[in-house]
């Protein structure tokens, strides 16, 4: 049958069972032979079901996984000799090499072969990082990367006669956090041993090129681990290195060298082996192989995207992609500097996301003033902020919202030494969020983490239009100045006319003001960023049926508007929509605004409340925030 409903094509039960004894570094040829089979077996069967991602339109990860398709094999075959000696979990830093669990999870019989063929589909439970007790048979959650090494390190203090083993990447090992794991490891003598995935790819390019002077072999040498550098191709030279650390009492690595994604012509070798290997490439490589094309065609083929159909009004069909603006935007206020004016007075800094933050552009059209950097959102966050350590100077730093988190204590220090720093946090919310939970941006106000007596500034434009405006605006005031933007394209907001744009040429952004979208005798929806145009639609639908709802958009979010809070105070009731935590979001806050100022309307709020449900356009719907499920709350409070 066709797409998914096929039997998976790649017989799993055809691996074979190989059991290896660290103390014999020497592979016999019946040994290397069954690895060698079951190592071509499993990456082909990686390259088929990561694809159907790219099918489904969901994006997806495949170069990584594949790559260290031989140490995983390595690594199970140990721990078919011994289970006592090792803590039999293959511990992974990189979240995005998710295939490989789910590998994992259908060889050992916790979900069906034919299940892989639903990755990252939403409500399949295979989303785009591993979450431990969502998915059978995945044994641990991962997906920010540098987490995974530290809290590996307490394993091995509760398992200190054990081994234990981390599959690395020369992405993850730029994250300071695996500085201070190694540094905690040596001297601690933990039995923990490390295989790094060396393919010098990262998302936006080579590490060997943006990051000059930093090589795996010699950062873990000089922490003080046992370090071997080997081919990772070379199955042989990897089981003699693995066979080493082993012996060796501490804390080892074995750094495998390799190109991405080796064998696969379409995306050996470069940064599109990071992603999902398109549906062509992975035709292409598995009639290679041997399958016949149908295999493959008949699948990939027979998977489409899939949507969640609705027809908002209240906004336009066209759409913007809000954390591509703003690059383009930066651009805007750069273009009326000299070169030489903007370098000295603007640097702009990335953490491997040009692409998807927007500073791609920048980097195109002002290299002057940009510096590619590695996975170091901490350390690059703080040259951003010591750039803007002098008051006419302006650093400018950008990464997802999730891991806004890891930088709340720079942030600090930044507000501390009056620093001029704006940053941009993409990927804000959960809309079309395939890589789930680890990757939600949910918890923005943390920004905001000042004393009363200080000040930040919260921004989360409503659309393009908007964040141009916030941006041009914004750019060079002084302090701590934080843009959020979404994954999604969002519309353009439009009047209630239908034809009207809300933020068009005469609209003019002043920070700190909330805006009255409509005027409503019934009650207030407040709302920002990409649920501003969910709940206009919602709003509008209740004002086609003679509810007399208003609409205020918050694009500051942490700072009261005194005027729109009593409008909306004193009116009936009020909603705040957003697609930040419930728990830690505007909506958490703006009661107690209201309450202290002795306005006391029926208050609610609806923001993202647990976990994701992996796929796209769902994760709005799943976590309640749809137009219908806002117009439901709407009804509730105006009874």
């Amino acid at each position: 049958m066709p797409g998914t409903a096929s039997a998976f094509p790649i017989d799993l039960n055809a691996l074979k069972k190989v059991t290896l004894d660290p103390t014999k570094p020497q592979l016999s040829n019946e040994q290397r032979s069954a690895l060698l089979h079951n190592i071509q077996i499993m990456r082909d069967a990686i390259v088929l079901f990561t694809a159907t991602g790219a099918a489904r339109g969901v994006s997806g990860h495949t170069g990584g996984a594949y790559d260290t398709v031989p140490e995983v094999c390595l690594l199970l075959s140990l721990f078919n000799a011994s289970k006592d000696k090792y803590v039999p979990i293959l511990f992974d830093e990189a979240g995005h090499r998710v295939a490989t669990q789910y590998l994992l999870s259908a060889i050992e019989g916790h979900i069906p072969a034919e299940h892989l063929l639903h990755y990252r589909e939403a409500n399949s439970k295979l989303p785009g990082h591993p979450e431990l007790g969502l998915t059978p048979g995945v044994k641990f959650s991962s997906g920010r990367l540098g987490h995974v090494w530290p809290w590996v390190n307490g394993v091995a203090l509760a398992n200190r006669d054990k081994t234990v083993f981390l599959l690395g990447s020369d992405g993850s090992q730029q994250e300071g956090n695996d500085a201070e794991a190694a540094r905690l490891a040596v001297a601690q003598n933990l039995n923990v041993k490390l295989l790094i995935d060396d393919n010098d790819v990262t998302i936006a390019g080579h590490p060997s090129q943006y990051l000059k002077g930093y090589e795996l072999h010699k950062t873990l040498s000089g922490h003080g681990l046992k370090v071997l550098t080997v081919q990772g191709e070379d199955l042989d030279a990897l089981w003699a290195a693995l066979c080493e650390i082993i012996a060796y009492d501490g804390p080892a690595a074995v750094v495998c060298k390799r190109v991405m994604a080796p064998g696969v012509a379409d995306i050996e070798g470069s940064t599109h082996g990071h992603d999902v290997i398109p549906v062509k490439a992975a035709i292409k490589y598995l009639t290679s192989r041997g399958y016949p094309e149908t295999m493959a065609t008949d699948i990939l083929n027979n998977i489409t995207p899939h949507a969640v159909p609705y027809l908002y009004i209240g906004s336009t069909k066209e759409v913007g992609a809000n954390r591509v603006v703003f690059g383009e935007a930066v651009n805007k206020v750069l273009d009326k500097l000299t070169k030489e004016e903007a370098a000295e007075k603007v640097m702009v800094i990335d953490s491997d996301l040009e692409g998807s933050t927007g500073l791609k552009s920048i980097h195109q059209k002002h290299p002057e003033v940009f510096i590619p950097s590695g996975i170091m959102e901490r350390g690059n966050f703080s040259a951003a902020a010591g750039f803007g350590f002098d008051a006419n100077k302006f650093g400018v730093f950008s990464t997802f919202s999730a891991f806004l988190e890891m930088v709340i204590s720079e942030i600090t220090m930044a507000r501390l030494n009056f620093c001029n720093v704006l940053c941009h946090f993409s990927h804000s919310g959960v809309d079309e969020m395939a890589d789930n939970t680890c990757h939600f941006g949910v918890n923005s106000l943390f920004a905001d983490n000042g004393l009363a007596d200080t000040q930040s500034w919260l921004y989360f434009p409503a659309d393009a239009a908007q964040m141009t405006k916030v941006v041009e605006r914004v750019f060079f005031d002084r302090g701590i100045r934080f843009i959020f933007s979404t994954r999604s394209k969002v519309p353009y907001m439009l009047r209630e006319d239908g034809k009207t744009r809300v933020f068009g040429d005469d609209y003019e952004f002043v920070p700190g003001k909330d805006e009255v979208i409509c005027e409503g005798k019934a009650g207030y929806v407040v709302s920002f960023g990409d649920m501003l145009y969910r709940s206009w639609d919602a709003v509008l639908r209740c004002r086609q049926e003679g509810l007399d709802v208003g609409l205020i958009n918050k694009p500051t979010l942490n700072l009261v508007d005194e005027q729109v809070i009593r409008k909306v105070g004193s009116s009936p009731f009020v909603l705040v929509v957003e697609s930040l935590s419930q728990k830690t979001g505007l909506g958490s806050k703006f009661g107690t605004w209201l309450l202290e100022r002795q306005l006391t309307p029926k208050y609610g709020y609806i923001g993202t409340n647990k976990e994701g449900c992996g796929g796209l356009t769902e994760q709005i719907p799943h976590q309640g925030l749809d137009p219908q499920s806002i117009i439901l709350k709407i009804r509730q409070l105006s009874n």
